[in-house]
């Protein structure tokens, strides 16, 4: 038996191989995504492939609850030095977009696997119908790259050069992926020769014994925080700007139940399988690590010496309905899905902001936007494809401190990469890069600051890619009477004639001269703005996070020559009203929700339920189409009704019908 003492002592050496596996990672990798932006992750698990470590220094932060049971199972044979593949989000369930490639390695001791290690790199470009392989715009999975089902791409040490020459011939540059592929098997030795160092310290017995341990611990955790949580059930919903080309919003909804140490996520009423690649392919795995990752965020801030593990999910059951945008069915493209999962994250912070309102922050940016650049390199004659950098955003206000600055708490993890290595590898050149003034929302706790990135190019017909723009309708929402935050924004030429504004268009052609400006979003507010220090307000506005209009406008303090006028800021706060209500959610949705209320949503969940799966979101799209002058759930019937009669294949689902009568 492991006391906690002994416990301790694995835990360490757990992590600290993992965090060995993700130094190797970070030093060989090839793309700058991987060895600068650090889209990547390793880690140890247990026999079943369940992960009982991660790394904390290095890497994403998305994947301490992740299993690759389903994956190790469809390869046979494992023998020693085998290395496993895939990129196949419909096989396996371990990938969730093309171009996130999962390795996982056996461990053998003695002839018996004892544990895998297995990560995943996000290559620059998997081929597909768009430069790094990802848009929006994309319909089914076969746009959006070449896919490897669970396979073997070493056998006993050695490469398999075929699969390699597929890849090669399929994707725009080759010798980043393989480069990187290469760079995370070496991580995954790295992590089998520290796995056989714990082995040997612990013994095969006691090692694997402990494994169990630790991921008991951390169930045994997560059950604690819940525990401190009083019992109940709250509803949540957040939207998406657009679902597609169509541009109408896409609604996640949660309802949040916690019963002793228990909770249960229940996602119906969420947005059915969409005709675009925002879909999160969960394969209705109850736990799935990308359904509980906001989880592990609230888990974490309540108890940040929790063990990060698949332990952590145990408490949890996720209920996510076939065909919905959070688990559709073969062939949905699902590219995008890191834009719906930051608003899922956005739904569960928003749930648990309401059972323990006092320990939670505001909403962060949430749209962690990653910007590709294909074009020519005039010193070389060379196509060049490469990440610029991550446009993240603020955190949201915390109940003791500012949201962080353009560095927005849920993908902090995405590093920038520093400006002049962009500059070398990439022939691009950068006009500005900062943090956008008036962007947090304001609140007793002020929310994170935007960031703002501006380049130009100088080959014709250079092809941006900007994924998971979002935030540029509905704001990150302010609590406990914080204001919602800044929204963002994307530019071609600001500031001249030829300027043109493209909201969440994630693709775009640049000539010669053209200027890209990108805004995130910032991070909500928290608390009452008129409860702020004036001296901190001053202090914002020295430092150029507020301007001194919104310094008088949202906090009710006067600035003058840089100084607070405290008579005219104390005759100015007299005359605020206090700020009512758990959220605020800014103008753009209070208006949308006046026509779309959650009855009217309602109405819509329960008619597309009944509808065939490939049926729903042109059934949902033709709907919105007609809701011009409607309003609630009477208006969803009758645009409904409308779409029934214009197209009389429509399945007739009676039960709603009827319901209606």
């Amino acid at each position: 038996m492991f006391d906690r003492t002994n416990l301790q002592v694995l835990a360490n050496h757990a992590r600290a191989a993992a965090e060995n596996m993700a130094h190797t990672l970070h030093r060989t990798a090839h793309s700058a995504f991987v060895k600068e932006t650090q889209d990547f992750t390793v880690m140890l698990m247990d026999r079943s492939g369940a992960t009982f470590a991660v790394p904390m220094e290095l890497g994403a932060t998305w994947y301490p609850g992740l299993t690759y049971h389903r994956a190790i199972a469809m390869v046979d044979n494992y023998r020693p030095g085998d290395v496993a593949f895939t990129n196949d989000p419909y096989s396996g369930h371990v990938a969730t977009h093309a171009p996130d490639t999962h390795l996982w390695k056996p461990v053998f001791v003695d002839g018996e696997i004892v544990a895998w290690t297995g990560g995943h790199i996000h290559n620059t470009d998997m081929g597909g119908a768009v430069p790094a392989s990802l848009s929006r715009a994309l319909t089914e999975i076969h746009q959006e790259g070449i896919r490897f089902p669970p396979m073997k791409l070493v056998n006993e040490g050695v490469f398999d050069e075929t699969i390699l020459r597929i890849m090669s011939t399929n994707v725009r540059k080759p010798d980043l992926n393989i480069g990187d592929i290469k760079a995370l098997v070496g991580a995954l030795n790295t992590g089998e020769r520290k796995i056989q160092a714990m082995v040997r310290k612990f013994g095969k017995a006691g090692f694997i014994e402990g494994v169990s341990a630790l991921l008991d611990h951390a169930e045994a955790q997560a059950r604690e925080v819940l525990r401190a949580m009083p019992d109940g059930t709250w509803e949540f919903a957040d939207y998406a700007d657009e679902d597609s080309v169509e541009a109408n919003p896409c609604r996640l909804k949660l309802t949040l139940t916690i019963k002793g140490d228990e909770a249960v996520l229940d996602f119906t009423g969420s947005d059915p399988q969409l005709g675009s690649s925002l879909n999160v392919p969960s394969g209705g795995d109850p736990r799935h690590t990308m359904l509980l990752v906001g989880v592990y965020y609230v888990l974490y801030t309540l108890n940040p010496k929790l063990l990060l593990n698949t332990g952590l999910t145990r408490p949890f059951t996720c209920i996510a309905p076939t065909g919905s945008v959070l688990n559709p069915v073969y062939p949905a493209a699902v590219g995008m899905r890191s834009l719906t999962c930051a608003r899922l994250r956005s739904v569960i912070f928003g749930a648990f902001s309401q059972a323990v309102p006092e320990r939670l922050p505001a909403a962060p940016a949430g749209n962690n936007c990653i910007v590709n650049v294909m074009t020519t390199d005039e010193r070389t004659s060379r196509t060049v494809i490469a990440a610029v950098n991550p446009v993240v955003g603020g955190g949201g206000a915390m109940p003791h401190r500012d949201g962080t600055n353009g560095s927005g708490a849920d993908a902090a993890y995405l590093k920038n990469t520093p400006i002049e290595i962009t500059e070398t590898e990439t022939p691009v050149e950068f006009v500005k890069y900062g943090l956008a003034r008036d962007s947090g929302g304001a609140g007793r706790w002020r929310g994170g600051l935007a960031t703002e990135m501006a380049f130009r190019v100088f080959a014709p017909d250079s092809r941006i890619t900007a994924r998971n723009r979002d935030r540029s309708f509905f704001r990150p929402w302010g609590v406990l009477g914080g204001k919602a935050a800044g929204l963002s924004d994307m530019l071609v030429n600001p500031g001249t004639e030829h300027e043109r504004r493209l909201g969440n268009i994630d693709t775009a052609v640049l000539q010669p001269g053209d200027v890209l400006d990108i805004r995130s979003a910032g991070g909500g507010g928290r608390g009452d703005p008129h409860e702020r220090e004036p001296w901190r307000v001053a202090q914002d506005v020295r430092r150029g996070y507020v301007s001194p209009t919104a310094a008088e406008r949202d906090y009710g303090v006067v600035i003058r020559q840089g100084e607070v006028d405290e008579r005219a800021t104390e005759r100015l706060r007299m005359r605020q009203e206090p700020a009512a209500g758990h959220f605020h959610f800014g103008p753009e949705r209070e208006g949308y929700e006046a026509q779309w209320t959650p009855a009217a949503y309602d109405r819509l969940t329960a008619i597309l339920r009944d509808l065939p799966i490939h049926w729903r979101f042109f059934a949902k799209t033709e709907i919105f189409r007609r809701m011009k002058g409607r309003t609630g759930p009477e208006g969803v019937q009758a645009a409904f009704d409308a779409v029934c009669e214009r197209f009389p294949e429509l399945p007739h689902p009676r039960p709603v019908r009827e319901a209606a009568e």
